[in-house]
């Protein structure tokens, strides 16, 4: 039977009389204290005070009582299947261990211990690589670990995948595994599906929009640039960058007509982005424009020494050169010609200067004296436009020899000029220049460098960095003057290394001039570091239980994934859904 609003009010009233209060009366005297609001209550042989705590008391239960019973929500739909094999009940309890850890206290020492949240993104590859999905009761620790730390999103999303995502929907604050970045894992329409790929298109938020127009370039580049053509007038000078950002993917002639319009747009940043895109493009007008600029400003001359360069920079910069990108306005520190100069070489097409300088090789042309000061302007200018155009011949030709000196300033032979040139190298290539480079100039120089390398170091690369640890423990210095080294070692040295490692993690005898106690924390520092190439080595086996041998060994020769691994029919059922750190009832509720 019903019950009518008279009925509801006159029971409120009631509710009220009897109480011998209203609560928020009760409330407005408990604020201002009895002594300035008398309690809205009848007489009792009490204080005020406690007159009004048991009207409070009464009127709590009677609130409480008098609830409705809420309209039960929806239920939820269930989470999606995810046919992946779970990992091994071994690699789970370590990825448990690796979700828990805690970092140190921060006093300036790392201890001995292994740092086992670093070691989280190689686990994640590689169990990606091998084909494993997340196990339900890690899949809240995992989805927090990714909101603190973007680099790991990636290879969180991919690991939790569809189950992931649903349980994401549930929680706020993990919404950004909903905002369907590329490589997330979200779902986007299919590209066949013109009408819900325009619908999102113009209705979606804007990292929807990024990675739908990411997600298109992958697969239709022609398409998707049509799709931001149909907006681009209307869209917001920010949002215009970040989508012409996005054309590097698939960049061809064919985007030229349309990166050429954006060279007239309002947002000086992005006529910036349009000319850098076009200058990538040897064959564009724009590259031949600032092809023919640069040129008309270094020239070959021959003198009784022998040929050299000479460099005449642009006395203006002009409408025309302002349409292409060049920016004016020099930087502190800069002068406005060198400055001027350096935009027209980086965009022009390294393949002229061949050409221009009688045939000569990128390596003969590098060689070349240049006249008046201008050899570091000029080679750093080559070095960007290597790097924008990723030419391995000219990125060899301006690193040239590991043992040659390192310059301070800006050139091809500063240690930041010469990380980007090595980035242009295969990886094999760059470690063995890196290898040579190290015992000529030492750990402090080559930290930078070491960082552009892909781990696992390859076998030369990481006894050049062992040999030169040794070296710097017994030059008798603390180990934290090579902390950055250490770190990269630790996550980049093959495990394979831990052998040579073993004799170093002891306590040497001190040298007379040595610094106090340095030997204790040498050996702690190797410690550590034999530590966490065991443990990576560990992890690797773990994961590895299960699989098909000759799934295993095409997995990568430390951390790194090679192929995808399938699902092993003798792996047992659930072996991967051991209990961890944090299970959930949404975690539950995803299997």
């Amino acid at each position: 039977m019903g019950v009518t609003a008279t009925q509801e009010q006159a029971a409120g009233t009631a509710a009220r009389t009897e109480s011998g209060a209203d609560w928020e009366e009760l409330v407005t005297a408990a604020l201002l204290g009895t002594e300035r609001r008398t309690p809205p209550v009848g007489r009792t042989g009490g204080s005020p005070a406690t007159a009004l705590l048991d009207a409070a008391a009464v009127q709590t239960v009677r609130r409480r009582a008098g609830l409705r019973p809420a309209a039960a929500a929806a239920p939820l739909e269930a989470a999606g299947e995810d046919p992946r094999p779970a990992p091994p009940g071994e690699a789970v309890r370590r990825l448990s261990l690796l979700l828990t850890d805690r970092p140190g206290s921060g006093n300036g020492r790392r201890g001995s211990a292994p740092d086992l949240l670093e070691l989280l993104p190689q686990w994640l590859s590689l169990a990606n690589s091998l084909g494993y999905r997340a196990p339900s009761p890690l899949l809240p620790a995992l989805l927090d670990a990714a909101r603190g730390r973007s680099d790991l999103r990636a290879e969180v999303l991919a690991f939790t995948g569809v189950r992931g995502l649903w349980l994401a929907r549930l929680n706020p604050d993990w919404k950004y595994a909903l905002r369907a970045t590329p490589g997330s894992g979200a779902s986007l329409p299919a590209p066949e599906d013109a009408a819900e790929v325009t619908r999102l298109w113009e209705e979606g938020l804007f990292a929807e929009r990024v990675a739908l127009l990411a997600a298109g370039r992958r697969h239709d580049p022609a398409a998707a640039r049509e799709l931001l053509a149909s907006t681009w007038a209307s869209e917001r000078a920010e949002d215009r960058l970040m989508f012409l950002d996005s054309l590097r993917t698939g960049l061809s002639a064919a985007d030229e007509p349309f990166l050429e319009q954006a060279l007239t747009d309002r947002s000086r940043n992005v006529r910036a982005t349009a000319a850098e895109l076009l200058s990538a493009l040897p064959g564009s007008a724009l590259a031949g424009r600032m092809a023919e600029r640069a040129a008309a400003c270094v020239r070959l001359e021959s003198t009784a020494a022998g040929p050299r360069l000479l460099v005449e920079p642009p006395r203006e910069c002009d409408a025309g050169m302002e349409r292409d990108g060049v920016v004016r306005n020099r930087p502190a520190g800069r002068g406005e010609r060198a400055w001027w100069l350096g935009q027209l070489v980086e965009a022009a097409p390294l393949a002229q200067w061949s050409g221009h300088f009688g045939g000569r090789s990128p390596r003969e042309i590098v060689a070349l004296e240049v006249a008046d000061e201008w050899r570091d302007e000029l080679h750093a200018a080559w070095c960007r436009a290597a790097v924008r155009q990723s030419d391995a011949r000219w990125s060899r030709a301006l690193l040239a020899e590991p043992g040659s000196p390192v310059a301070d300033g800006p050139g091809a032979a500063s240690l930041s000029e010469r990380a980007r040139l090595l980035g242009i190298l295969p990886a094999a290539e760059r470690a063995e220049w890196v290898a040579a480079f190290l015992p000529v100039h030492g750990l402090s120089e080559a930290f930078q460098l070491l960082g552009t390398c892909a781990s696992p170091w390859a076998p030369g690369l990481g006894s050049a960095v062992v040999d030169a640890l040794n070296i710097a423990r017994d030059a008798g210095s603390y180990p934290w003057s090579f902390s950055g080294v250490l770190g990269l070692a630790e996550r980049c040295l093959d495990p394979a290394e831990a052998g040579r490692l073993a004799p170093l993690a002891a306590i040497p005898d001190e040298a007379e001039d040595a610094a106090p106690g340095a030997g204790g924390y040498w050996a702690e520092a190797f410690q550590r570091l034999l530590g966490t190439l065991q443990l990576r080595a560990a992890m690797r086996t773990e994961l590895l239980a299960g699989r098909e041998p000759d799934r295993a060994g095409t997995a990568g020769s430390a951390d790194t994934a090679g192929s995808a691994g399938t699902p092993d029919a003798g792996d047992p059922a659930g072996a991967g859904d051991a209990p961890g750190p944090a299970e959930t009832p949404g975690a539950a509720t995803a299997e």
